[in-house]
């Protein structure tokens, strides 16, 4: 029995951070199943062929994802000691993907070596202090806003995911880009799942019974097996089909038929050219799309750094994250490990969360996130059984809980209150963390100029916003240059 004050606890801090090894070991569990989705999608997205009619291959995809989302969780549980897990980073696992079916002559290895480029770019940065040095200048109501926006950008993921909220296709001529549920109207049995597990979760919360988020995804789970089995749903898309609106949103939740157990393919391991973007588009362009990659991970893993950080009241009275640096190394490691194995760039997943709030303080959380990861690449059911629509409700719970700061912003200082709206808006609009964080540094600078108050922007503030203003205008200044 681990007891209170052993070397153990002293390392990890548990008991200082208030909490305790059965919380960190929920916590790592929930936040496991609230993002191991990503070991079936990656693979979805990164699916395509490139110049040379070569593809990564479904099998390989999932094994390396969910190996390099091992191997950096358990280093920042271990090493940083903060419950922040790591996986391949959607929204530039798509850009890759995008880049290089839109780019004659760029193979796989030539992007993800562009990938690796901009992750060790990273990492300079953070071992110059640059990076933790522009976390620092962000003000403290700056930093809250980014709170509130992941918590809303995490809602919506939930939403989203569990088909309660979907787009709405171009062709209805509409101007509203999302509806309820399909057509107006919540349809089918994973919808119903979504529900029990969003009233269940929300019951056990307000009751403050211990593994409430845990406790609402298992039993969602178990009766979305049940359902399925029952019911036989099937999947919402398949290729080449017309989609099931009733259908479940990625993950069916069925017992698999063959081999729970089986060996990992992990070929795609070093299977990187890190300079052949140059040799086929050219410096001015191979730089161009290092630079989009490296600002988009930049600030995106900042920004949920920030959030989660907040949400676990592990920061200090001044806003800032103690021993920071550790969890920037790990998290510039994310992109150069995701690089180097063909699975695009890993980062901080806003998803853990799901794990915060489940009680997880600790880097103990992330070891039992990062095993998990490693079981996935050989036991079949640890990725096929739980469903989005499971997950959902912990996220949308968990949006709530971040949300709930908003408060802590001074709406009266305009030159705050402004850029802090932007930033919590945009992040769940244009579902991009950096998209909201660049609007909100840039209209900080903006609104303290045009108040006479350009004298209190600290002026790495003026760097980043220059950065973001090029980053907006990179399809002009691609233009313009190529």
């Amino acid at each position: 029995m681990l007891k209170t004050g052993s070397a153990l606890d002293r390392y990890f801090e548990v008991t200082s951070r208030g909490s305790t090894y059965s919380r960190e070991i929920r916590g790592g569990v929930a936040t496991f199943f609230a993002m191991s989705y990503i070991v079936v999608l990656n693979p979805l997205i990164l699916s395509g062929a490139d110049a040379s009619g070569t593809e990564l291959g479904f099998e390989r995809v999932a094994a390396v994802t969910a190996l390099v989302a091992g191997i950096l969780t358990i280093t920042m549980g271990a090493w940083a000691r903060y419950p922040f897990a790591l996986a391949t980073g959607l929204g530039v696992n798509a850009f890759v993907a995008i880049t290089v079916a839109t780019n004659p002559g760029l193979t796989w290895p030539d992007i993800m070596g562009l990938v690796l480029l901009a992750g060790l770019t990273m990492l300079l940065l953070v071992l110059t202090g640059f990076r933790t040095a522009v976390f620092n200048a962000v003000p403290e109501s700056l930093k809250t806003a980014i709170v509130v926006g992941i918590g809303l950008f995490i809602a919506l993921i939930g939403l989203v995911n569990a088909g309660f909220v979907r787009r709405i296709p171009d062709e209805a001529q509409t101007t509203v880009p999302v509806g309820l549920g399909f057509e107006g109207v919540l349809l089918g049995w994973p919808t119903v799942v979504f529900i029990f597990g969003l009233v269940l979760t929300i019951a056990l919360v307000v009751r403050r019974v211990r593994g409430a988020i845990l406790i609402g995804v298992l039993a969602a789970t178990a009766l979305a097996v049940i359902i399925e089995a029952v019911a036989d749903i099937g999947p919402s898309f398949i290729p080449g089909q017309d989609p099931n609106p009733q259908g479940w949103s990625l993950v069916v939740p069925e017992l698999p038929t063959g081999a729970w157990v089986g060996a990992p393919d992990l070929g795609l391991l070093g299977n990187v050219s890190p300079f052949g973007a140059f040799g086929h588009l050219g410096a001015t362009a191979a730089l161009l799309l290092t630079f989009t990659i490296l600002l988009s991970i930049f600030f995106d893993a900042m920004g949920t750094m920030v959030g989660l950080a907040n949400e676990a009241k592990l920061v200090d009275a001044r806003g800032n994250i103690p021993g920071v640096n550790r969890v920037l190394i790990v998290d510039a490691l994310g992109a150069v490990a995701g690089g180097a194995g063909s699975v695009s760039s890993n980062q901080i997943y806003v998803e853990s969360g799901a794990g915060i709030g489940e009680g997880a303080r600790t880097g103990i959380a992330n070891i039992v996130t990062g095993v998990l990861f490693l079981l996935a690449m050989f036991v079949t059911p640890l990725i096929s059984l739980v469903p989005f629509e499971a997950v959902a409700p912990a996220l949308v719970v968990v949006g709530f809980m971040m949300v709930s700061q908003v408060g802590r912003i001074d709406w009266q200082d305009w030159g705050i209150a402004i850029p802090a709206f932007l930033t919590f808006t945009l992040m769940p609009f244009t579902y991009s963390i950096a998209n909201g964080l660049g609007a909100g540094f840039i209209a900080f600078v903006l609104v303290r100029t045009i108040q006479g108050r350009a004298r209190e922007i600290h002026p790495l503030m003026w760097a980043v916003a220059g950065a973001f203003v090029i980053f907006f205008g990179i399809g002009p200044i691609e233009q313009i240059l190529l």
